[in-house]
């Protein structure tokens, strides 16, 4: 799986020369550091992987009442093939919702082909859907510009202690570092997933 940014990007953010390779490796850390950071802030993985995985779902729980709806855990963002109660559901009958974005976050069967999600002999497992799973093929811009800035937040810490709060107690002046920097907070929000 290709990362967000490059360990380029993060030296031209930091302005070290391209040459410059003695961080590299380090770099190369912070920058898979800083993406599990935002993976979890989120709740969700930015990219998905270049292979297709499956995810079984159970025709009761993961459905709607009607059973026309299938309630997706984890973003899709390429559907490939689709099995319910061990017959291939085509192309055709379904519609995968939001309707004109991805990530997908529901697939809905048509009321044309009079489907139902189902099973033969038990509901768990029943559904199983084969595509790749995540928010989108490359991270946003913002999820990219929020990498970086904190992957270079990072790195600065190496150096200096790079602190944002100031706390004065009664026995003395104490600096703690704030953990995710306020302005790739503020970048990432639109992107957290709704629990």
């Amino acid at each position: 799986m290709a990362r967000y940014v490059t360990v380029a990007q993060v030296k031209l953010y930091r302005g070290i020369g391209v040459s410059e390779q003695d961080d590299d490796g380090l770099l190369a850390q912070l920058v898979d550091r800083a993406e599990r950071q935002i993976d979890r802030f989120c709740g969700r993985v930015f990219r998905a992987p270049t292979t297709a995985a499956t995810r079984y779902f159970d025709a009761e729980r993961d459905t709607s009442d009607d059973r026309r709806t299938l309630y997706l855990d984890e973003d899709l963002v390429v559907i490939g093939t689709m099995y319910n109660a061990g017959a291939l559901v085509p192309s055709t009958h379904y519609v995968p919702e939001p309707r004109n974005e991805t990530p997908y976050r529901s697939i809905r069967l048509n009321y044309l082909a009079d489907d139902l999600w189902t099973w033969q002999t038990s509901p768990e497992d029943a559904i199983s859907v084969t595509g790749r799973w995540g928010y989108s093929t490359a991270a946003p811009a913002d999820v990219q510009q929020a990498t970086v800035r904190l992957a270079a937040y990072m790195y600065a810490q190496k150096d200096a202690s790079t602190f944002d709060v100031t706390a004065m107690p009664d026995m003395g002046m104490m600096t703690i570092p704030q953990g995710m920097p306020r302005d790739v907070r503020e970048l990432l929000e639109p992107y957290r997933k709704l629990r």
